[in-house]
């Protein structure tokens, strides 16, 4: 089945900016030195985080950028497909410089949850990152909530809210593909 339309070029477009977001704040992240003692507001040496914290910080930033860069890539690739794959019947539409083609939907929809499929782990990465860097710089979890309650306030909400924007981001994108 073929369906003509402009609009999933903007959605792929929109994945491919939100990503490189995404992607510019994993690579920041990536360029700071969590050993570094001076960046650190533990106060206690018993709630410091242990090595294996610092080197998930940074597995968890390789895999979300990993995760973008591949959302991103599927993106393009299916947007420049929808470009080449321009039938004698697409048309342009000079008032509104929008661009029309025949896509086949299954190809398309594919493309698209397996693109959003990458979004979606890229955020779980990025968060599971910065559970690290809070543990970096507020104390470790394994504390407790009496020594480390900075840890758990600024945990909490991040645990809650991202995986929450997911679930209606995943519900959105199945709801659309299945329309």
């Amino acid at each position: 089945q073929n369906m003509t339309t402009s609009i999933h070029i903007t959605a792929l477009d929109g994945i491919v900016n939100v990503n490189s977001l995404f992607t510019l704040a994993v690579f920041l992240g990536l360029t700071w030195n969590p050993r570094d003692p001076t960046n650190s507001l533990v106060a206690d040496p018993t709630c410091a985080p242990g090595p294996l914290v610092a080197e998930n910080l940074i597995s968890f930033h390789v895999y979300s950028f990993s995760s973008f860069l591949f959302s991103s890539l599927i993106a393009l690739g299916i947007k420049q497909a929808m470009r080449i794959s321009r039938t004698p019947n697409y048309h342009y539409n000079q008032i509104s410089s929008e661009i029309f083609a025949r896509v086949n939907k299954t190809v398309f929809r594919v493309g698209m949850l397996v693109s959003g499929l990458g979004s979606v782990c890229g955020c779980v990465f990025l968060m599971l990152a910065l559970i690290n860097v809070v543990q970096i710089k507020l104390g470790s979890l394994a504390c407790g909530r009496s020594s480390s309650g900075h840890t758990f306030a600024a945990v909490v909400p991040l645990v809650t809210l991202v995986p929450a924007a997911l679930l209606i981001y995943v519900s959105v994108v199945l709801y659309a593909l299945t329309r």
